[in-house]
């Protein structure tokens, strides 16, 4: 019992911010109020947590790389906050977004020490993933979600009609995360159960509406399946296509809408509906901001107040919202849906660069790891679930930004490429125990269990050239060290 409570005690404030993300927020904490949820407590709480365990343990701290990428953002996030025509305006800004991209990122380097850490957080996802699509999908057979068409059809979990955007983030988390299990995990159980829960994620992501998300999902799932290989992306492709067939045209999820929502995404152009009218005079705003201050942008949660003087005649007062427990509303318009434009506009060309650039090297560090280990064998599921869930994050951007109680899971996410992303590399000539695989970190000496003869001591099994990955066992009792160990 002891021993379960010393080896699951780091994980318990990570699994506490995904499990209270089931709970439903409050009204008002849609990202545009300032209302936080109790997992955005939560994950103060996971910071704090660290910080002790951290003193307390004298462990590691995060390598120079780590520090570097992870670190990157508070020089442009600062400096806008300080350029800023308001800078008191900015101060909640600036905690939101250390919040995100800084602190509980770091915190889940630290805290996840090994492979088997990273595939509990990972099953927790998904188990949000499964418990919010069950809701969403509840939602769409009865009526009793969100409005959409006239219709209060629309799937939104817990996370009520003004952040419709929130299962749908959650879902395909658990849908890009299924896959990577499925594709990378050794155990043909593990692979099953992935198969299962990706396969009932994909009816909530569907009846979601949310357009984002089904390209973000696309994109970071063909990039998995390219991983691993032309043949089986094509398999994987077909199965899935048959899927979607039956789905819509079989069982007639949503076929109707589902085609119309479908049919506007190639129609942004042609004829784009009021919303991405809407997204396209915010965009414009956005960049109006930023040729306005090119260098430090108009100032952290500066949008809402500049975006009337750069934005036309096009724009909306706001987006109707109603369905899901709450009756009509009139949401106004306080950031342009594109987090890269919103981190242009708002910091400028320098908080783009730091921001962004911090994105950027992780998904670099992230893709460099996981075809270096693919050259030396198989794709890990860590890997493949890091990579994926970044790709998917990255894509999204482009049509949504931060904001709602599903914010903290994005920091999650970070969180768990960056892991994967900065791991140390093992070091050649290390014994490497068999069929282990993900990053670790230097392994301590073992203490002796008795004399051992030089003649008779067995010659050590030595790794492949490092960044191939594995644990080191010289001998019994040998234990890893580090933050993210395997």
């Amino acid at each position: 019992m002891r021993w379960a409570l010393t080896r699951w005690a780091p994980l318990l404030p990570l699994l506490a911010v995904v499990a209270l993300l089931a709970v439903p927020p409050p009204d008002g904490a849609d990202g545009g109020s300032g209302t936080g949820t109790v997992a955005d407590a939560a994950s103060g709480v996971l910071v704090v947590a660290c910080a002790v365990r951290l003193l307390r343990d004298r462990a590691r701290p995060l390598t120079r790389t780590a520090a570097v990428v992870l670190g990157l953002p508070v020089l442009g996030i600062c400096t806008a906050a300080v350029a800023s025509h308001d800078p008191a305006a900015s101060l909640p800004g600036v905690a939101r977004y250390l919040q995100v991209f800084v602190l509980v990122p770091a915190a889940v380097v630290l805290l996840v020490r090994d492979r088997r850490d990273f595939t509990v957080v990972t099953w927790a996802v998904i188990a949000l993933a499964l418990a919010q699509g069950a809701i969403g999908v509840t939602q769409y057979l009865t009526g009793t979600g969100a409005s959409y068409m006239g219709e209060d059809v629309r799937a939104v979990g817990t996370f009520g009609a003004t952040d419709v955007m929130g299962m749908a983030t959650v879902v395909a988390y658990g849908i890009v995360a299924a896959t990577g299990i499925a594709l990378g995990s050794p155990g043909r159980r593990a692979r099953a159960w992935a198969l299962v829960c990706g396969g009932l994620l994909a009816v909530p992501l569907v009846v979601s509406f949310s357009r984002g998300a089904w390209i973000a999902t696309v994109a970071a799932c063909a990039l998995l399946l390219a991983l691993c290989g032309v043949r089986r992306a094509l398999r994987v492709g077909l199965a899935a296509g048959a899927l979607g067939v039956v789905l819509v045209a079989g069982l007639g999820v949503g076929s109707q809408l589902v085609q119309e929502r479908v049919a506007s995404i190639s129609q942004v152009t042609a004829a784009p509906d009021r919303s991405v009218t809407d997204r396209y005079t915010m965009w414009a705003a956005a960049a109006g901001m930023w040729r306005a201050e090119p260098l430090t942008g108009v100032g952290l949660k500066g949008f809402p107040h500049y975006r009337d003087g750069h934005a036309s005649l096009a724009l909306s007062s706001g987006s109707d919202t109603a369905g899901a427990g709450r009756g009509f509303q009139r949401q106004p318009l306080l950031s342009p849906h594109n987090m890269y434009l919103l981190v242009l506009g708002e910091q400028g060309l320098l908080g783009l660069l730091t921001v962004a650039g911090s994105w950027l090297a992780l998904l670099v560090c992230a893709l460099r790891r996981l075809v270096d280990v693919r050259a030396g064998g198989a794709a890990p599921a860590c890997g493949l679930v890091a990579v994926g869930l970044l790709v998917w994050q990255l894509v999204d951007f482009a049509y949504a930004d931060i904001g709602g109680p599903a914010t903290v899971l994005t920091a999650l996410v970070l969180g768990l490429a960056a892991w994967w992303a900065f791991a140390p590399p093992q070091p050649a000539g290390t014994a490497c125990p068999a069929g282990l695989v993900g990053p670790v970190g230097p392994a301590l000496p073992a203490r002796p269990v008795g004399p051992v003869s030089p003649r008779t001591a067995p010659a050590p099994q030595t790794c492949a050239a490092a960044p191939q990955t594995c644990a080191a066992a010289s001998g019994s009792g040998a234990r890893i060290a580090g933050g993210a160990r395997g």
